[in-house]
């Protein structure tokens, strides 16, 4: 008997790994994906101001926002994750950035979340606008996040020139952090 090289086992590995990359890599140039995030942006906007309503006073004094509608991870052992976004300044949507994470360890399952990065000083957004791949790491500060007892700010965040909020989250795997999470700039 002679057997190809390729099982279907692999085919079927093979396929569905190829349709992950292709899904991580798409940018929606040119399929109108700039009016689609920025509707889903306004749309999670909404959403944490009517369930946090802090994070409108946090917003009014930021000198811009990086909006992730929804981030999307998943992980047996290795892991990743992927979402869009946009960065707005006085409410005006002036970048589109993706974010991938990947995560090893002791994890198996998937979910999504949302998450705003609030940047507080002019130095912070311009060095966040400026870098080629920021990477959240220990730059961020979270003041919110729903972890389904509530959400608290302390004076020690009050301070940071980059505040996170974490929200919305759905799926099995336990844990949402920015840690690790590198944001790109993409055409949209």
């Amino acid at each position: 008997m002679n057997r190809s090289g390729l099982s279907r086992r692999g085919f079927t590995l093979g396929a569905l790994a190829g349709t992950a990359v292709t899904a991580a890599c798409s940018n929606g140039v040119g399929s109108g994906g700039g009016s689609v995030i920025d509707a889903r942006v306004d749309t999670t906007l909404g959403s944490m101001y009517r369930t946090y309503p802090k994070t409108r006073n946090l917003a009014d004094k930021a000198n811009g926002m990086l909006i992730m509608p929804a981030v999307t991870e998943a992980g047996l052992g290795i892991g990743g994750g992927y979402g869009q976004g946009a960065l707005r300044i006085n409410e005006t949507t002036v970048d589109y950035y993706s974010v991938t994470q990947i995560s090893w360890g002791l994890q198996a399952g998937a979910q999504q979340y949302s998450h705003v990065l609030f940047f507080m000083t002019e130095a912070a957004l311009a060095n966040f606008r400026s870098a080629s791949g920021w990477e959240a790491s220990g730059q961020v500060e979270y003041v919110f996040a729903d972890r389904g007892d509530g959400a608290a700010a302390d004076t020690t965040t009050a301070l940071a020139p980059v505040q996170a909020v974490v929200f919305g989250r759905a799926g099995l795997l336990l844990g949402a952090t920015l840690n690790g999470a590198k944001y790109n700039r993409i055409i949209a």
